[in-house]
């Protein structure tokens, strides 16, 4: 007997634009909280040259898309994931997420992005365009880089390389090992000041480490020094009051400029302590149940607005059980604007603001004269799943498709059953 294997690969990425896009008539949802209900937007060498009213008498050049009745969104974009380092879960081969060894600020994620992963290509459907890509796993788990999902090769998907260090804070309590004979249920963690100590002790060496006089070259030491300069940002994994505040004290005192808290279960708790010294939040679990019996039943999902009333610049990083349900990430939005956060106010919480804390809010993030054209058109709104069903989508000006090898076995079998 014969077995044909066919492979389906990633969509070849699209060519640069060659030629001045037009979209008329949408509902441009800026990623600012701004709206334009008949809106003129139009992008030539992947840059977006003209946002407005489409009543403006402005020519329209090149080719022009009506898109009367539908809406047009920023790509959003996915913070602090692993994807395109890990295909199958269960096939070690593909999984480069998580290095061995405990504190590894100098393993670069981005020379094991798989740009071809089919894990990534189900994400632009959906209007996931740009992603936050990270290591995970150990203390210190290495150094993200961000890219956008249309590409050869890591080197081309780059938007901006090595642009922060994540580290995962000790916690004050742990589940009991009940396979060891410990009660079930939250324990304390005797290793607390222990571990925080550890970290406390690496940080210290490496910032009195020096590359220029140094006898012996530390690789982990060398590769937090854009921390202490401030060309790199510490992401900090941490949801407990105390280990949020001890956490970010401890990297204050050892010299870290810049901090971004990941998670922060319990930040509205210490909302002023984070306003005060300027730390934004990606909240981590904006779509599970409450950590606590006594929490309420909805507070993960109204967490983010919590924050955002509070005054800090907040997005949505939302970890789940699969890596492969990040593309749900515009939903997690819509359910955070139905605890009563302004929908405008939510889409920032996957556009705008995660721009800003991933410090590229210059060229993505929100449609804005000067910045890359890299958008979607959506039928409806992007953030019901009803609604998200997208008919075009631009990675910087380049004209993208939503060909996915999903949509292929959707159409496969919708064939199927409608033929019956």
């Amino acid at each position: 007997m014969l077995w044909i294997a066919v492979a389906i690969g990633q969509q070849t990425p699209a060519p640069a634009q060659v030629q001045p896009i037009t979209i008329e008539g949408a509902t441009a949802h800026l990623g600012n909280g701004k709206i334009i209900e008949n809106s003129l937007i139009m992008f030539a060498d992947g840059k977006l040259t003209f946002v407005g009213d489409a009543k403006m008498k402005i020519a329209r050049t090149g080719k022009v898309i009506d898109a009367k009745g539908q809406h047009v969104y920023p790509g959003l974009i996915a913070p602090a994931k692993p994807l395109g380092l890990v295909e199958i879960d269960a096939v070690r081969a593909t999984d480069d997420q998580d290095e061995i060894g405990g504190i590894l600020p100098h393993i670069r994620s981005l020379i094991a992005y798989n740009a071809e992963s089919q894990v990534v290509e189900s994400m632009r459907p959906n209007g996931v365009l740009l992603a936050q890509i990270t290591p995970q796993g150990g203390r210190i788990s290495g150094t993200s880089s961000i890219v956008q999902f249309d590409a050869w090769n890591w080197e081309d998907a780059a938007v901006k390389t090595d642009d922060g260090i994540h580290l995962n804070w000790p916690n004050t309590f742990r589940r009991g090992r009940w396979w060891l004979g410990e009660p079930r249920g939250f324990q304390p963690n005797k290793d607390y000041q222990k571990d925080v100590k550890e970290v406390a002790t690496f940080m210290a060496n490496a910032k009195a480490y020096d590359n220029d006089t140094a006898k012996e070259v530390n690789l982990a030491y060398a590769a937090m020094q854009g921390l202490f300069s401030g060309a790199q940002k510490l992401y900090i994994y941490a949801h407990g009051e105390k280990e949020i505040i001890d956490a970010i004290t401890q990297a204050k005192a050892a010299g870290v400029a810049k901090i971004v808290l990941v998670g922060g279960y319990q930040a509205h708790k210490v909302a002023s302590f984070l306003k005060e010294h300027n730390i934004p939040v990606l909240v981590r679990y904006s779509h599970t149940l409450p950590f606590f019996e006594d929490d309420d039943y909805d507070f993960t999902y109204k967490l983010p607005k919590l924050l955002s009333e509070a005054g800090l610049l907040v997005a949505l990083q939302n970890t789940d059980d699969s890596n492969f349900a990040t593309r749900n990430l515009p939903f997690y939005a819509g359910h955070v604007a139905a605890q009563g956060l302004d929908k405008e106010k939510a889409l920032e919480l996957i556009t705008g603001n995660t721009a800003k804390i991933l410090g590229i809010d210059d060229t993505y993030g929100t449609l804005e004269v000067g910045k890359s054209a890299t958008l979607f058109i959506s039928k409806g709104d992007a953030l019901d799943m009803v609604g998200n069903q997208l008919s075009k989508a631009f990675i910087d000006g380049r004209d993208i498709s939503l060909e996915t090898h999903q949509t292929t076995l959707y159409k496969r079998y919708m064939g199927k059953y409608d033929g019956k």
